[in-house]
C-alpha cells in the first residue's frame, strides 16, 4: 500500500529554540496554534516533550476522527515526532535555523483506509491536511510574536 504524505513549511522570525519550545509545550503552548480542525484537545499523560500523550478529535472533509498521540522523539530544538496509537500515522515538526528566522515544516506520513474511503482519503486528504498545517504554522508565527 502507497504511503500517503501531506506537509506545510514555513519561515517564521522567530529562533527555532523559541519555536521548539511552543510546539513541544502541548500543555500550556500548543492549543494556541491548533486551527479550528482539532477540537476537543487535551493533554493525557505528560505534557512537554518526549512522552506527552494527547487526545483530541480532528474534522477533515466534513469527516471527525478521534486521535490519540504520543511523542517518541524530541530533540530540542530541531525535531518533535509523534505517532498516532492506534494508526499508522507519524506527524513530524522540524525547526530549521536560517538567516531569516526559522524554517518550519509540518509533514504527517501515514497508510490510508482501504475501500473506497481509502480511495477518497488517497485523493483529498493530503491536501486538505496540507492546508490546516499552513493554517496551523501561521497560527504558530502569530502567536510566537505575542509569547
Amino acid at each position: 500500500m502507497t504511503t500517503l504524505t501531506a506537509a506545510a513549511a514555513r519561515t517564521i522570525a522567530s529562533p527555532a529554540e523559541h519555536l521548539y519550545d511552543l510546539v513541544a509545550d502541548f500543555r500550556t503552548h500548543h492549543p494556541h496554534i491548533l486551527p479550528s480542525n482539532f477540537g476537543d484537545f487535551r493533554v493525557v499523560s505528560g505534557g512537554f516533550g518526549v512522552g506527552t500523550e494527547t487526545f483530541s478529535t480532528m474534522t477533515l472533509g466534513g469527516r471527525t476522527q478521534t486521535l490519540r498521540t504520543k511523542v517518541t522523539r524530541a530533540e530540542a530544538p530541531t525535531l518533535i515526532e509523534e505517532i498516532v496509537l492506534d494508526r499508522p500515522m507519524t506527524t513530524t515538526f522540524a525547526f530549521t535555523q536560517t538567516g531569516d528566522g526559522t524554517a518550519v515544516r509540518i509533514e504527517t506520513s501515514w497508510l490510508p483506509g482501504t475501500g473506497f474511503a481509502g480511495l477518497l482519503e488517497r485523493w483529498f486528504a493530503p491536501r486538505m491536511l496540507a492546508r490546516v498545517y499552513a493554517d496551523e504554522l501561521r497560527r504558530l508565527e502569530a502567536y510566537a510574536a505575542i509569547v
